[in-house]
């Protein structure tokens, strides 16, 4: 049994003493509830709090950063059953996901799960193997907020490209109910139910469920999903509230590793086609449970304390790569890999607030340990050649047996202090600086040598929002960064020696809101350079050392405006000139000018929506540019743009009948690569009928 260091079960016993205290009062008080306005579907959110760009609860029009906000509701009216759907629909964010890293995305020029944080109320999993598995669905989450750009001072090391949160459906004393059923192509079925209501006169809970299964539009290629979220907030005293958490999920993603090219090229007569073997097993299991205790201790003055275990389980076995060979007319398979993640996060957070109404602040400690162990089955020998049409798949048989690799042990620290002053009516100055520790032990299950990694990171945010109008705000920011050269709990002895990347950030922005929130349109301007990545020594070509840079610099707009009583239309588009400034590959070659991979250089949605009493309706289409996938830019992912579009019937006050059109001109492409000879198609059209019943 693993044992916990003196300052995590310090910080529990101070929440649990403060528990124990409010559990003797005597007196009966009914709890604070805080009643908002129903969110809609409608605009960008720039009157929303955003916990995400601040942990302040400033007004997304406030805060001197891009941050953007997708409600419930716009997910669900436009037909987006999975986050990466809803998220991609966002400004300047593309899927790079993969059964490989899970869900992983590219923003302002930056891509993979070290440089863009994914969170759960606040929360982050920190990356092993560069792995995130949630969130996946929007069931049981009210909105998504997604802040551009570094966000270290708000959550850490790992987000020079974005910080994506999603934030949880919230447990209300007023009892309501909603369910969903759906089924479509790919053989699709879907279901959810969620619920709250009061516990006395004093607390409130919150409970969602929810489970798919599709065949994945190719053979062998079915998946499934479950999830079941609880929640629930109960206040002890009229001064001291209490919110808990337990929630479990189990995915088993499609086995779909991609379609080989043939002649270079996206083959159409194989886009069903799965290359996998028969006997291909994806696991990812996540469970968490949370802990969180608010203490007013005046007016002015909240201390707070949240507990978190987060535990992950995930397995792969799979043949990944397949190379198309003309000559023979055959797919050749290799690399029959099998790997296993046993990951454990404790984390402790302790912060005070201070609201003395034109000064804001907020200071914290946060603390966690980490347990992460690694199985694999390398060298990850094996191969197998197969036709190209009416594939045999034959089993998995690799020569190298699975056993465990290593083990490492991260003890994190960090410190950070936000400030937002009203230097005036029109004037918000919000300070940040932020210190990150990380220390990181590895022990090889092997027999090799292991070794142990301190890594250090500082990072800052000065920015400035001056309020034009009552609902128009220009707005500048310098902020930094850091991200790691890899995933820290991956950590090798090759990449120990070196130190966290820094990344620096100058932006400047627009935000208004016309008409009563009718009409709601951003823009951004916004230069990155992030300074140590590894490159060759000029002088030995044989050495790696810390002295490579890369930079991005772009423009982003996002608008939503209501055309008429009935219609609104949304639009956003991003452009991103992204390049090494200083990187040697192997054999001194400079990629000096090139643009990294996964970035492509334009990207736009577009979403018209009509809604009536009894119909609702909507088209849209996603551009994604041509992307590089190698740094030398020797070969790309071609350009697409695809068409969705919704139908909905409401039925009566408690029931909508919503048909989902995806794909509409069947387009044939490629959503990411993996490998330079293989591909991961996108879905092709298909159609899925989904009914809600909200009570």
């Amino acid at each position: 049994m693993r044992t916990y260091p003196n300052h995590l079960r310090g910080t529990a016993a101070i929440a649990l003493l403060c528990a124990s205290h409010a559990s003797a009062q005597q007196a009966e008080f009914l709890p604070t509830v805080t009643i908002q306005g129903a969110v809609t579907q409608d605009g960008l959110g720039l009157a929303r709090q955003t916990g995400t760009a601040s942990r302040l609860n400033l007004g997304a029009q406030d805060v001197p950063a891009s941050v953007e906000s997708l409600s419930a509701a716009t997910m669900q009216a436009r037909g987006d059953l999975q986050v990466k759907d809803a998220i991609t629909r966002g400004t300047g964010l593309t899927d790079t996901s993969s059964p490989g890293n899970g869900i992983a995305y590219s923003a302002r020029g930056f891509a993979g799960n070290d440089a863009i944080a994914m969170l759960e109320n606040g929360q982050r999993l920190l990356v092993a193997s560069g792995t995130a598995t949630y969130p996946s669905d929007p069931w049981g989450y009210d909105y998504i907020e997604v802040l551009r750009g570094p966000g270290s001072v708000v959550y850490g090391s790992g987000s020079t490209g974005a910080a994506i949160n999603a934030v949880r459906k919230a447990p209300r004393p007023v009892a309501s109910f909603e369910a969903m059923a759906g089924i479509g192509g790919g053989r699709s079925v879907r279901a959810g139910v969620g619920g709250t209501g009061a516990i006395g006169d004093k607390g409130a809970f919150r409970i969602d469920a929810y489970a798919d299964r599709s065949d994945g539009f190719v053979d062998r290629g079915e998946s499934r999903h479950g999830k079941l979220l609880t929640s629930m907030t109960y206040a002890l005293t009229s001064d001291i509230d209490l919110d808990l958490q337990l929630d479990h999920a189990e995915q088993k993603p499609r086995r779909y590793f991609g379609t080989p090219l043939v002649n270079g090229r996206l083959a159409g007569h194989l886009r069903d086609e799965n290359y996998n073997v028969a006997d291909a097993d994806i696991e990812l299991v996540d469970d968490k449970a949370v802990a969180r205790l608010s203490w007013r201790l005046s007016p002015a003055l909240t201390v707070g304390n949240e507990l978190a275990y987060m535990k992950a389980r995930r397995h792969w076995r799979d043949v990944e790569t397949y190379a198309y060979d003309a000559d023979a007319d055959v797919v050749r398979r290799s690399d029959y890999i099998a790997i296993g993640h046993r990951q454990e996060q404790t984390a402790n957070r302790l912060e005070v607030r201070w609201n003395a109404g034109g000064n804001r602040l907020v200071a914290g400690w946060e603390a966690a340990t980490v347990n992460f162990e690694h199985s694999n089955n390398s060298p990850y020998g094996g191969s197998s050649t197969v036709t190209p049409t009416d594939v045999d798949p034959g089993r998995f048989d690799s020569p190298d047996p699975l056993r465990p690799n290593f083990a490492t042990d991260t003890t994190t620290h960090a410190f950070y202090i936000e400030d937002a002053y009203d230097l005036s009516e029109r004037l918000l100055l919000l300070v940040g600086a932020r210190h990150d520790r990380y220390k990181v032990d590895r022990v090889s299950l092997q027999g090799a040598p292991g070794f142990a990694a301190t890594l250090r990171s500082n990072a800052v945010r000065i920015g400035l929002t001056w309020k034009l109008a009552p609902q128009a705000s220009l707005y500048g920011q310098v902020s930094s960064g850091s991200d790691p050269l890899t995933s820290l709990l991956s950590l090798n002895l090759a990449n120990a020696r070196y130190k966290l990347t820094r990344s620096r950030q100058i932006e400047g922005g627009f935000k208004q809101s016309l008409n009563n929130g009718k009409a709601e349109w951003t823009a951004a301007l916004y230069r990155i350079r992030k300074d140590d990545i590894v490159t060759r020594d000029p002088s030995n070509p044989a050495l790696s050392i810390q002295g490579g840079s890369q930079s991005s610099r772009g423009a982003e707009i996002s608008a939503s405006t209501a055309l008429a009583r009935a219609w609104r239309l949304d639009a956003n588009a991003a452009w991103t000139d992204a390049q090494f400034d200083t990187l040697l590959e192997s054999g001194n070659v400079s990629r000096a000018g090139n643009r990294p991979a996964d970035v492509p250089r334009l990207s736009a949605n577009l979403w018209l929506s009509y809604r009536s009493a009894d119909w609702r309706a909507g088209v849209g289409a996603r551009h994604v540019g041509e992307r590089f996938i190698d740094n030398g830019n020797t070969q790309a992912l071609p350009a697409y743009t695809v068409f969705d579009a919704t139908l909905g019937w409401q039925v009566n006050r408690n029931t909508l009948l919503q048909l989902n059109l995806r794909n509409l001109t069947d387009k044939l492409y490629a959503s990411t690569s993996y490998g330079s000879t293989q591909y991961l198609l996108g879905d092709r059209r298909h159609a899925e009928l989904t009914v809600q019943w909200r009570y």
